[in-house]
C-alpha cells in the first residue's frame, strides 16, 4: 500500500473514531436528561426555540449499499414532510467504511417541545412505515443498541457554534 493510501485510511479511521466518541457523550447526556440544547431564533417568527442534537449509528449491508444510496437520493416527499412536521431539522446521514464494514451515521436537530410524541407521529405514519420496509432490510442493528431502538444513539462530546 502506498503512503498516501495508508494516510487516507488512517485519517478516515481517526475521523470516524472521533465522531463515534463524540456521539457517545451526546447519548449519555440525552439519556440522563442532560440533552445538549442550544437556543436558536426561528427566522420567520423570531421565536426562540431549544435545539436538541441527536447522533445515531447503524450498520449497512454491503450488498444493499447502492440501493440505500439510491433510495435516499430520491427520498419520498411524504417521508420528508413527516420529518419536517415532527420538528426535525438538519437531518443528515453519512456513510463510512471502517475495517471493511459499512456504517451509517445520522445527525439531526430536534426543535419541538415533545420529542417522544413527535417520534411517535413518525412511527405511526403509513408513508414512513412503507419507507422503513425499504430501508430496514439494508441496515444491520448494532450490538448494545437499546431495546426498542433500531439505530444506536451515540452521545455528543463536543459542539461549537
Amino acid at each position: 500500500m502506498s503512503t498516501q493510501t495508508l494516510f487516507r485510511k488512517g485519517a478516515m479511521a481517526a475521523l470516524l473514531a472521533t465522531g463515534f466518541a463524540l456521539g457517545f457523550l451526546a447519548n449519555y447526556l440525552w439519556v440522563t436528561g442532560h440533552a445538549a440544547e442550544q437556543t436558536g431564533q426561528t427566522p420567520a417568527t423570531g421565536e426562540v426555540k431549544k435545539v436538541m442534537r441527536v447522533g445515531q449509528v447503524i450498520g449497512l449491508r454491503p450488498e444493499k449499499k447502492d440501493y440505500y444510496i439510491q433510495l435516499h437520493a430520491n427520498t419520498w416527499p411524504g417521508v420528508l414532510k413527516r420529518i419536517r412536521d415532527s420538528n426535525i431539522r438538519n437531518y443528515s446521514i453519512y456513510l463510512a467504511e471502517l475495517e471493511g464494514k459499512l456504517y451509517l451515521f445520522s445527525y439531526f436537530e430536534y426543535v419541538g417541545d415533545d420529542f417522544e410524541a413527535d417520534m411517535a407521529k413518525i412511527a405511526a405514519d403509513p408513508e414512513t412505515q412503507r419507507w422503513w420496509k425499504e430501508t430496514d432490510p439494508c441496515q444491520i442493528r448494532l450490538p448494545d443498541t437499546p431495546e426498542g431502538k433500531w439505530w444506536k444513539p451515540i452521545p455528543e462530546v463536543f459542539h461549537t457554534d
